[in-house]
């Protein structure tokens, strides 16, 4: 072979290595570029956008403990965990999360404030979980009217009232909120009294207090009043917490039932809201906390 012919075929297998090695190096840099785009896609399709501050009520979920419940919780972005007793405070705080509202095992749907024989050991008991919330730096404690049982709405306001003035007092004292919930009569709570917002805004300003206000559960009050817009926009102010769930049936917030949560969101945002809403249904997927992070994205506005 001569000399010029081997010189040629040494150029030419120097131009095809470097070649090979600048393709090596181009397809490297294309795979590393695709898996940056991948993870900042998913990071992007994670960050939940800061206008509602995600709550859940961990009763939904409780087949998990809850310390796996919280750390999946802290995973999907939420910032807190409804209708936590004292002792279960600390394992949320572990994950960064506050309890939204807190409750414990005395508060009673059905035995509450409108009924004067419940007035001394409901007051015992919540001045004590005032000073345990106040402590921990919690906002919220819940409180229920109680049942009917053939009390007029009058009655049920004026025993209210009374048995909650003093209990409001503390709270203005320890920086708390008194949040009584508006539930439905007609499906799951029979003759449970505050369950309209006229009703619970009366109560609100027969107590004359910022430290007193309701908490609005959108699935409740579709089945008892709708127009949950119009009324989020003319009482808002009496309002200190959300919870949501589809109607019919309290499952996912999907298109599967009839309340337009995106809209109902956006007019909580609307209002200047800076509170918690919280997801409140019922899971049926076989992944309850898929559903969650769904719920939370529906509601993400």
């Amino acid at each position: 072979m001569s000399h010029s012919k081997s010189r040629r075929n040494a150029l030419k297998n120097i131009a095809l290595t470097t070649g090979g090695v600048s393709l090596g190096i181009s397809a490297l840099s294309c795979k590393e570029t695709s898996e940056e785009q991948e993870q900042v896609a998913a990071e992007e399709e994670q960050a939940l956008k800061g206008n509602i501050n995600h709550s859940a009520c961990y009763w939904c979920y409780n087949s998990f403990p809850l310390d796996a419940f919280a750390k999946d919780a802290a995973e999907l972005g939420l910032k807190g965990i409804d209708l936590l007793k004292p002792e279960e405070w600390e394992t949320a705080a572990k994950y960064g999360l506050e309890c939204a509202v807190a409750t414990e095992s005395f508060a009673s749907i059905t035995n509450g404030f409108n009924d004067p024989a419940n007035h001394k050991d409901l007051q015992e008991k919540y001045a004590r979980l005032i000073d345990q919330a106040s402590e921990a730096g919690i906002k919220n404690v819940i409180v229920f009217s109680g049942n009917k049982r053939e009390l007029s709405e009058e009655e049920g306001l004026a025993n209210c009232a009374e048995g909650l003035a003093p209990l409001v007092k503390q709270a203005e004292e320890k920086n708390v909120v008194l949040i009584m919930e508006l539930l439905n009569s007609k499906i799951d709570h029979a003759d449970y009294q505050c369950d309209n917002t006229p009703w619970g805004v009366a109560l609100c300003e027969r107590l004359g207090s910022e430290h007193f206000k309701l908490l609005y559960d959108i699935y409740h009050m579709q089945i008892m009043e709708g127009d949950v817009i119009r009324t989020i926009q003319d009482y808002n102010q009496y309002f200190a917490h959300y919870h949501t769930g589809g109607v019919p049936g309290r499952n996912e917030i999907t298109e599967v039932q009839e309340l337009n949560y995106p809209a109902i969101m956006r007019a909580i945002k609307d209002t200047g809201y800076t509170g918690f809403v919280a997801q409140e249904f019922i899971p049926t997927y076989p992944d309850k906390i898929a559903a969650l992070k769904e719920g939370i994205r529906i509601c993400d506005v």
